[in-house]
């Protein structure tokens, strides 16, 4: 799948699951509008793309919890590009902590900022450029945490909040804007490992994730593939005896 000439904006581009999607468009062709908070490791992302991939790349500072952040990251994209193709909505600060006391206040009101509100607002001063496109998506790198009844993950009680949010955000956005040929894409994965070996009954990988996004995106536009729900794998000791049911971990791919 070739992905060349379009524009992509990835958030929380700096490391991890951020730098692996920035890359994969990158190596598809596309030029790469590399965000993150630390404009540093936006920059070492942006260098791996230059190094490695066919596709271009720029390094922007974008803090998700600070409003006048998102909107100065908004207006010089503005200035650079008079579209986007796809916005990848994947920057999110992971809180640990079972308890609502595990957590600090501050860190709570930073989580909550940086995805929920974060996610809304550069979506809403992206919109205009996302409008100016031929072919429009927005991705969104949710959580099983977002998921109604999800309480496998040790995350705080204010990454569920936060991820919850972003669902409802997905929800109208999708019902919203589908008339307007924007396709919004929502992904659902539990927890899951930077790297690993891809095996059946091994955990997720970020790789897996990432090609998720990459089979979504480079579908034709009458096809709109609404969410990405994972099933979490379960250790071989704790399935039912019986063989009639199929234990092997699915990747739910529900279409609207």
């Amino acid at each position: 799948m070739k992905l060349g000439g379009l524009h992509v904006v990835v958030t929380g581009a700096g490391r991890d699951s951020g730098r692996a999607l920035a890359l994969a468009f990158a190596q598809r062709g596309a030029h790469v509008f590399v965000a993150a908070r630390d404009l540093a490791a936006a920059a070492r992302t942006a260098e791996l793309i230059a190094e490695g991939t066919p596709g271009t790349a720029e390094a922007f500072a974008c803090d998700l919890a600070s409003p006048d952040s998102i909107r100065a990251f908004a207006a010089e994209l503005a200035r650079r590009t008079n579209h986007v193709d796809v916005l990848v909505n994947n920057g999110a600060a992971y809180l640990h902590g079972e308890e609502l006391g595990d957590a600090e206040d501050e860190a709570i009101a930073a989580t909550i900022a940086g995805a929920a509100t974060g996610t809304v607002l550069l979506t809403k001063h992206l919109l205009p450029l996302l409008r100016s496109s031929a072919r429009p998506d927005i991705v969104n790198m949710i959580s099983a945490c977002g998921e109604a009844g999800h309480r496998r993950s040790q995350a705080h009680p204010a990454f569920y909040a936060a991820k919850h949010a972003q669902t409802g955000l997905a929800e109208i956005l999708s019902h919203r804007l589908r008339a307007d040929g924007i396709r919004v894409i929502s992904l659902f994965p539990p927890d899951f490992v930077q790297d690993g070996p891809r095996e059946q009954h091994g955990p997720l990988t970020a790789q897996s994730v990432v090609e998720c996004v990459m089979f979504a995106v480079g579908q034709p536009r009458d096809c709109f593939i609404r969410e990405f729900r994972f099933e979490q794998d379960q250790p071989r000791s704790a399935r039912p005896a019986s063989t009639d049911i199929d234990q092997d971990t699915l990747d739910d791919a529900s279409v609207g």
